[in-house]
């Protein structure tokens, strides 16, 4: 096998020439290929501003943010303080209905989008936008903190409750429930269905390609790379199949557990590897402290530059937004799935826990990774900025991270390995709940039913071990995105019944109605 590298910078693993894998998946890609590049240039498709060419979809996830942010206030920021004591229980009882706790909800949902992007991603932003691209990604991610407030507020206010006491929630209830509630008509009722069954089928797709298959090709891809590459340890086909299946076990033992059990292990996962992150970053950043106000200079000044070297302002702030917008999917409807689960009788209370996702993902993740790349100014990420200003390809995302932290920490490859891995298997985990859900509103919910999409999950998260299938992996981002037009549009419409939550709870805190309890996580 050999490893090549995604559009966005990521390891992806390729079957080797001429083998009976690189048969199987030249097939299932040539098939695949036309359905793939149609609908891709569609949702992917471009715009031009002063120049400067980017996906519309970028500018329909801002624009949406913007709007959020004007139409409640800068809720992200009046707000902040109250989401993070609802995150620590201070406001909600143990016997409300519901599955966990804000702080699972929260670390569930998280897993779900802090992976590889923020680590290959943001290395790739900064190459092609500059430093200034930073500056615009923290923006964007304040930005969609908002969207986060409102879709996941929605999420839990149509989420419904079992007997069983399970909770199934997400764009496809929100959708069908709350269109037909505020266009109440024969075509609000069907509109809100048509969507919420598109909501589901995209939400199944890509669990199991883009958040399964894909993160456990490039698990393997950065396991392969550290011990030897195609003459190491894993170097043989054997190995990323014995690979696949233990984390197919590891997997299924997790997600068969449901929303209970995924918020138990990703409560520390996700703590903990953005822990062992955040304190390299720290590191680099300390040992250079003395180039720490020049650098955030250079991300400020880049920021607003009228130079043409990255595009002008508008394609350094067109660069930090796309990356701020792919990383933290604010908009695509994926979260509310996961905060629907939580412990509340006042929906807009995990909204609020919602909004600080991006916050984590984005403002703190990503923008670490940056200021690390940035303030180490490696020479590799010299020569490659020269390299994209002169027409040439874009680099490894993940090389340029890792060598930054490599001037620093010479053995941050394995460090970098752990964290992949981590931030994979949290993803998958995550997904696999994710499209559970969306399998059991389209066939109806049993545990047998269960049994039958865990173990069809489950497979193919050996399939992706072994295969790549890049044209399917390719629709399956597509698919996503393309959620977020059905998404917002539903969003825009149900803003009132939002504004209604946030007023009610708001008074209810004024009335003390709703007190601190005494609850900590």
């Amino acid at each position: 096998m050999t490893t090549t590298t995604a559009p966005d910078g990521q390891l992806v693993l390729a079957a080797e020439e001429g083998g009976a894998l690189s048969g199987i998946e030249n097939a299932i890609n040539t098939v695949f290929n036309p359905i793939s590049e149609g609908f891709s240039n569609i949702v992917f498709g471009e715009l031009t501003v002063f120049g400067v060419t980017f996906p519309w979809i970028v500018a329909w996830l801002v624009i949406a943010a913007a709007v959020f942010t004007a139409v409640f206030g800068f809720i992200q920021v009046r707000s902040f303080k109250l989401a993070i004591d609802l995150v620590r229980g201070k406001y909600t009882d143990k016997s409300e209905p519901g599955e966990i706790n804000h702080f699972q909800a929260l670390a569930s949902a998280l897993s779900g989008t802090v992976g590889l992007g923020n680590i290959a991603g943001v290395g790739v932003a900064v190459t092609i936008g500059g430093a200034g691209a930073t500056f615009w990604m923290i923006v964007c991610g304040l930005l969609g903190m908002a969207t986060k407030f409102v879709e996941c507020t929605l999420g839990v206010k149509y989420r419904e409750i079992d007997a069983d006491g399970t909770v199934s929630g997400g764009p496809m209830h929100y959708l069908r429930k709350g269109i037909a509630e505020r266009i109440p008509n024969a075509f609000g009722a069907s509109l809100g269905k048509v969507l919420a069954v598109l909501a589901a089928v995209m939400i199944l797709f890509f669990a199991i390609a883009g958040g399964n298959m894909f993160q456990a090709n490039q698990t393997f891809a950065q396991l392969r790379n550290v011990t030897g590459g195609d003459t190491g340890l894993l170097g043989s086909d054997g190995a990323a199949l014995i690979f696949g299946v233990l984390l197919a076990v590891l997997i299924g033992s997790v997600i068969i557990g449901g929303i209970r059990s995924i918020g138990a292990v990703t409560s520390r996962l996700v703590p903990a590897m953005a822990v062992v992150y955040v304190l390299a970053c720290l590191t680099v950043i300390g040992v250079n402290y003395d180039t720490v106000p020049s650098a955030i200079g250079e991300i400020i000044t880049g920021a607003f530059t009228p130079e043409a070297g990255f595009g002008g302002m508008i394609g350094v702030l067109i660069v930090g937004f796309q990356r701020a917008a792919f990383s933290n999917e604010a908009g695509l409807g994926s979260a509310p799935i996961a905060h629907s689960a939580v412990k509340t009788k006042h929906p807009v209370t995990e909204g609020l826990v919602a909004l600080l996702e991006p916050f984590i993902d984005t403002v703190i993740v990503c923008t670490m990774t940056a200021l690390t790349i940035v303030i180490a100014n490696t020479q590799f990420w010299t020569d490659a900025q020269q390299t994209v200003l002169n027409g040439g390809d874009t680099p490894d995302g993940v090389t340029v991270t890792s060598e930054s932290f490599a001037t620093v920490l010479p053995w941050f490859p394995y460090v970098l390995t752990v964290a992949v891995a981590l931030f994979a298997i949290s993803t998958i985990i995550t997904w696999g709940y994710y499209g559970q859900k969306a399998w059991c509103y389209l066939f109806g919910k049993s545990k047998t039913k269960e049994r039958v999409y865990n173990v069809i999950f489950c497979t193919f998260t050996v399939v992706g071990s072994v295969l790549t299938l890049g044209s399917v992996l390719d629709f399956a981002d597509a698919v996503l995105f393309a959620l977020a037009l059905f998404n917002i549009g539903g969003l825009y419409i149900m803003i009132p019944v939002v504004k209604r939550e946030l007023a009610s709870y708001k008074a209810k805190l004024r009335t003390g109605e709703v007190r601190k309890v005494d609850e900590k996580v």
